[in-house]
């Protein structure tokens, strides 16, 4: 059972960045090329959240897919490499400079705003993973007057 949830952690960690960059390359960077004038100035940086929540979604839906009774624990070793794997081009999820936020703000709370300010994008774009994901789930059997077998 160990050596199964091995193989889907892992194979969850290489599908769900294979899902990403084909996602962020081909669909997420043209869509954003393109609705930037559209949008303005002032909205670039809440449509690219929103396409990056969008990426993140679909690869924890896929990535759900590979093991559907439990998806979460693929999600969550697909998560552990997202976070701490710096890639700005890819995406905006770099949670060291996070963490050295939290330090500063449980030493001074003057900082605290600035981590809760900075910590809500990461909490959008992680949420999106792991709601693709359960949304990976097979859907229950319907309710039924007549049990299992109508007659």
């Amino acid at each position: 059972m160990l050596r199964h949830r091995l193989l889907i952690a892992a194979a969850s960690i290489l599908v769900g960045w294979a899902v990403v960059f084909a996602l962020t390359y081909f669909l997420e960077r043209p869509l954003l090329v393109w609705t930037a004038p559209i949008a303005g100035a002032h909205w670039v940086a809440t449509v690219k959240l929103a396409l990056d929540c969008l990426v993140l979604a679909a690869s924890g839906w896929v990535i759900g897919r590979l093991d559907r009774s439990a998806p979460l624990p693929g999600a969550l070793a697909f998560t552990a490499t997202l976070a701490f794997l710096h890639l700005d081009p890819l995406l905006d999820l770099n949670l060291i400079p996070l963490i050295r936020l939290a330090s500063a703000a449980v030493r001074d709370t003057r900082y605290l705003g600035i981590w809760a300010t900075a910590a809500v994008p990461y909490l959008f774009q992680f949420g999106s993973l792991i709601a693709g994901a359960l949304l990976s789930r097979p859907s229950p059997a319907p309710f039924s007057l007549f049990g299992r077998n109508p007659r």
